[in-house]
């Protein structure tokens, strides 16, 4: 595998790790289905003891086709974008927003059992607007502006709307994405800096500013030549004659 560059560049994880994720979701449905088993007490049962061994287990845990369909797109967009923007981090950011979004579900969410990546999905999209927001760097920008405009409307299921969606796991990771946006600092590639925009900056010597005068006109320059000692080559000059023609007779 590829070792993972030092600004935004492919490498081999930027696709591997989340197609890791989707197939590892999947997998876990596959086996409920195929061997019968409910996977639902794993999940995150607020207030209960049991119920944190679900901080790990829930995210993988779906309850419907539906369910995990609607889950496993904005998994793979969104972590794409995170190990190909910010694949220092990546790792600790995905891990992270696992952690505290099952624990901001427990302690905020009612008494049922919370399960899938919803939470984590929220945290994935309020993590790159903000970090992409505060970075100042015009490509992680317009990132955080592509994600508001693809899952901007994600918003609303942070509101208690509908009695069969955690919207407590989803405003538990939208929090924890955020936080997790402001708290890692480093790990983003300054944005190129110019030629005057460093601090010993000097018009007079810039060649280009040197074009214009003190109102912003332009002047044209006119340097003088060098005369440089060229050695003449040798005139030849080439005479034709005609060559005579003498006829013999016997």
């Amino acid at each position: 595998m590829n070792s993972k560059p030092s600004s935004f560049q492919f490498y081999n994880g930027v696709l591997l790790y989340p197609v890791g994720f989707v197939l590892l979701i999947w997998i876990v449905y596959w086996v409920e289905i195929r061997f019968g088993i409910n996977f639902t007490p794993y999940g995150v049962k607020p207030q209960t003891a049991l119920g944190l061994r679900g901080v790990l287990f829930s995210p993988f845990i779906h309850g419907s086709i539906a369910h995990l369909w609607h889950n496993t797109v904005p998994l793979f967009v969104l972590s794409t974008a995170l190990f190909y923007f910010y694949h220092k981090i990546a790792w600790r950011v995905f891990f992270f927003l696992i952690l505290l979004s099952g624990i901001g579900t427990w302690f905020i969410g009612r008494s049922a059992y919370h399960i899938g990546m919803s939470g984590v999905i929220y945290g994935l999209v309020s993590f790159l607007f903000f970090k992409g927001i505060r970075a100042k760097h015009f490509r992680l920008i317009a990132l955080s502006l592509l994600v508001v405009f693809l899952y901007g409307s994600l918003v609303w299921g942070t509101l208690p709307v509908d009695e069969k969606i955690s919207w407590e796991g989803h405003l538990a990771g939208l929090v924890s994405g955020a936080l997790l946006g402001f708290c890692f600092r480093e790990s983003v590639e300054k944005p190129p800096k110019y030629v005057w925009e460093s601090e010993d900056y000097n018009e007079e010597d810039d060649p280009f500013m040197r074009q214009f005068d003190e109102n912003g006109n332009f002047i044209e320059i006119v340097e003088e030549e060098k005369e440089e000692d060229v050695e003449e080559s040798p005139i030849i000059n080439y005479i034709y004659k005609e060559e005579d023609s003498t006829s013999e007779t016997d």
